[in-house]
């Protein structure tokens, strides 16, 4: 990988080592300011909601501005919310600042995925964005860690780490990555031509993507009440969210094996989605730890396959002067998943129980499999090197 891919999946790996604030936000709002449940799960909603312009910013900046200017502001921002919640002595204000943070909270990242497509041909785009994804996995088993350790002492201080590691990952990047600079075809894009809410293709993906987004959050939401109902320790999620990462960052040499990484896009996907069909139809049967531990190393390896080439394929599909935006409209599937999962695992448990959550998310993977990779076909004539990557590294040669 290119020293600037490393850099920035180092810068964001020391940013995810902290990121262990957010799940405590309720809990600290109940416990140290009062909040009912009720108004606390409101102003996690409102976070939520706040994320989804904070990513459309951070595309629109990323484009305008630059990747590393984005970058620090976004970091910087997060860390001002982040230390204003630790520092509130009032609902309001905590309140306040937690909307805050979430419209600061994806600024971010459009931008580092827009710098590595532009640092990396479309033949090593795959890899790099599956290397910043284990990264990121990796990193957060210790932030498990550090969240343990500082949530015995006082709730606060988890934000002020969090804050912390923001601004130490924004100074490396204004430090160490190198400065923003507008390219040719920056400056003479038509306004059309990188208009993402009128491209076709990208609103497959961005569909596409909501529901493979909401499948994931519903693993996080929804496991450990699954444990619980089966007699497990809902604990035990811990272990297998471990488990995951581990599975993530292990498998990342697989990709560069010739057989995965000369497979087509279409084909890719199809064998991703399929397992993680497999291993949610797993949880809906599992009935022990070890049932849940084997299906979680089942679908990991489906999120292997799937990350790093849905981000690889909507960066061929931007044009040019247009990638941060592309995937930043991308980018907001999750933002989109995160209001629509707990709503969804909560009734589906309540209705159906846990066979009925994980049968139904094992069929959603299903439809996707069945529609996606033959959509993605059709969409290669227009982005080949999306489709068949190693094919346009031949033609051309890597980008630098």
């Amino acid at each position: 990988m290119p020293r600037t891919v490393r850099l920035l999946v180092v810068a964001r790996a020391v940013n995810r080592l902290g990121a262990f604030s957010l799940p405590f936000l309720t809990v600290l709002l109940t416990t140290g300011f009062g909040a009912a449940p009720a108004a606390a799960g409101y102003v996690g909603a409102a976070f939520g909601l706040a994320t989804i312009p904070s990513r459309l910013l951070g595309g629109r900046l990323a484009d305008r501005i630059g990747r590393r200017r984005t970058i620090v502001v976004g970091l910087a921002g997060c860390a001002l919310a982040q230390l204003g919640i630790a520092a509130s002595d009032s609902l309001a204000s905590a309140a306040c600042c937690a909307v805050l943070m979430g419209l600061a909270f994806e600024i971010y990242e459009p931008p580092s995925q827009a710098m590595i497509a532009d640092a990396v041909g479309p033949d090593e785009q795959v890899r790099a964005y599956s290397l910043l994804n284990a990264a990121l996995a990796a990193a957060g088993m210790g932030a498990g860690l550090l969240a343990s350790a500082l949530g015995r002492w006082d709730l606060r201080w988890l934000f002020v780490a969090d804050a912390l590691t923001c601004l130490l990952c924004a100074l490396t990047v204004q430090l160490v990555l190198p400065p923003d600079h507008r390219t040719a075809a920056a400056d003479t894009r038509p306004a059309a031509a990188v208009a993402p809410w009128r491209d076709r293709s990208l609103l497959v993906m961005l569909a596409a993507g909501t529901l493979f987004a909401v499948v994931c959050l519903q693993i996080m939401v929804a496991l450990p009440l699954s444990l619980e109902l089966t007699g497990l320790q809902p604990a035990d999620a811990g272990l297998l969210f471990t488990a995951s990462a581990l599975t993530i960052a292990a498998g990342q040499p697989l990709l560069r094996l010739d057989r995965l990484a000369t497979l087509p896009t279409p084909s890719a996907f199809l064998c991703g989605y399929l397992l993680m069909a497999l291993g949610l139809a797993g949880y809906a049967c599992a009935g022990s730890l070890a049932g849940y531990l084997a299906a979680t190393v089942v679908w990991s390896l489906g999120d292997l396959l799937l990350v790093g080439r849905a981000y690889a394929f909507v960066a061929a599909l931007a044009p040019a002067g247009g990638k941060g935006r592309y995937l930043a409209v991308y980018g907001t599937s999750w933002g989109i998943g995160a209001i629509a999962a707990p709503l969804a695992g909560t009734q589906l448990i309540a209705h159906t129980g846990t066979f009925g959550l994980w049968s139904t998310m094992c069929c959603a993977c299903l439809t996707l499999a069945a529609l996606h990779p033959a959509w993605m076909r059709a969409a290669g004539r227009r982005v080949p090197d999306a489709a068949h990557p190693q094919d346009e590294a031949v033609r051309t040669g890597p980008r630098t």
